[in-house]
């Protein structure tokens, strides 16, 4: 079945289909699993988004994995100015002497991978980097380092595997494109 055909009205085009998004996501695991040989790896997964693409990385990875969660709340007191972000679920077990693998949906503005880098760094990892399926550069205000990105994307609202519109969409498969009056 083309999965185009599927789509919701709002969707203006597929971006990457289901199987370049598991074709990239293996590639990416395959260059994890080199760099952490030997090593014990911790993903912790940022909570909603990253669900889908962890869950994808983890059973892509040929190494074993460890797995926490921490989910994050921000807010802004402009519209369209960063916020202020928070941790609203912390993780469950100290990362102290772990290497650290922080998995996102998406790397925009760097400001929300800044602080979760900033806040896990100073919990004593042995060693901390970010991984994430998304990567909107042309946006960026912060500079992060992404040790591994799967897709660099352009200025677009995008949803699918993990990424929503008012909680919708996680659910696709692919990466796709909202159309521009749908953009919140």
């Amino acid at each position: 079945m083309n999965e185009e055909k599927a789509l919701p009205s709002e969707i203006e085009r597929v971006l990457y289909t289901e199987e370049q998004v598991q074709q990239r996501i293996a590639e990416v695991a395959a260059e994890i699993s080199e760099r952490y040989q030997g090593r014990d790896l911790k993903l912790v997964g940022v909570l909603k988004g990253s669900v889908f693409f962890l869950t994808a990385l983890a059973r892509a990875i040929r190494i074993p994995v460890k797995i926490d969660f921490l989910s994050i709340s921000s807010f802004s007191t402009k519209p369209s100015a960063p916020g202020l972000v928070r941790i609203a679920k912390d993780l469950d077990e100290s990362i102290e002497g772990e290497d650290v693998l922080l998995v996102e949906d998406i790397v925009d503005t760097g400001f929300t991978a800044r602080y979760l880098l900033q806040t896990l760094a100073a919990r004593g990892p042995n060693s901390l980097a970010l991984c994430t399926l998304l990567d909107r550069t042309s946006r960026r205000i912060v500079q992060v380092p992404v040790e591994f990105r799967c897709f660099e994307i352009p200025d677009r609202f995008v949803i699918g595997f993990g990424l929503d519109f008012k909680q919708l969409y996680r659910n696709l498969g692919c990466l796709a494109v909202m159309k521009p009056e749908r953009n919140p």
